[in-house]
């Protein structure tokens, strides 16, 4: 999939604008918090599997492909609790991703009586993930959660066909479901989260006869986490 993730940077632009409002804003409550209102912060250790299907349009010709993998990575939380039922956070992810580097050897049609044979390598980087959500109690510490965030995408191709593709951000949106147990002033959590990222379509650069469509991107993940109470 990593050749096939690019653009739609206003939107990531929006969508950071709107988590560091929560931020700012679950620091105010934090200084002028009552008997109701706490602070959670910690770390979680996710894995996580994602499948993306895109196609690629090059000089009218179509390729289609889907893709699958798996990473794993630590990611920072802060929270505010409002009572026992309710909770307000902002997860970020203190480190980039980078993606394997996939190399493909491919027919590129010069003319229309000749082709030469071409190589691309295609290396992918994942920076700044951040996602806002809203939590909520729904028995003795299991709980549901829902939310959106934004990741910047860097491409770091070396194409043969001499397309280049611009660095991008993705918005997502996100569900799940987990499970909090307090030891005194500490906690402990397990989740499990769906993430689904949105559609993107961006032209190269050097000829706009050549585009990218990422049709669907998402994937499921697994995490846990470790944290202070306040």
């Amino acid at each position: 999939m990593t050749v096939f993730i690019y653009k739609y940077l206003n939107k990531g632009i929006k969508m950071k604008k709107l988590i560091c409002a929560i931020i700012v804003t679950t620091f105010s409550w934090a200084t002028t918090a009552s008997a109701e209102f706490g602070v959670n912060v910690g770390v979680s250790g996710n894995l996580g599997l994602f499948a993306a299907s895109a196609k690629e349009t090059e000089n009218s010709k179509i390729n289609n492909g889907t893709d699958v993998g798996v990473a794993a990575y630590p990611s920072i939380f802060i929270e505010g609790k409002i009572g026992d039922m309710l909770t307000i956070g902002v997860d970020i992810l203190p480190e980039g991703l980078e993606t394997d580097e996939v190399e493909t050897a491919k027919k590129d049609k010069t003319t229309s009586d000749s082709q030469s044979d071409v190589t691309n390598n295609v290396k992918v980087g994942f920076e700044d993930m951040m996602h806002a959500y809203v939590a909520i109690n729904v028995y003795e510490g299991a709980y549901i959660k829902a939310g959106a965030g934004t990741v910047d995408v860097l491409t770091k191709e070396s194409l043969g066909t001499g397309s280049q593709y611009p660095d991008t951000s993705l918005d997502f949106s996100m569900m799940g479901v987990g499970y909090h147990a307090d030891f005194d002033t500490h906690f402990v959590r397990i989740e499990g989260t769906y993430m689904d990222f949105d559609g993107v379509t961006l032209t190269s650069s050097t000829n706009s006869d050549n585009t990218v469509t990422l049709k669907s991107l998402d994937g499921v993940t697994g995490k846990i986490s470790v944290g202070m109470s306040f």
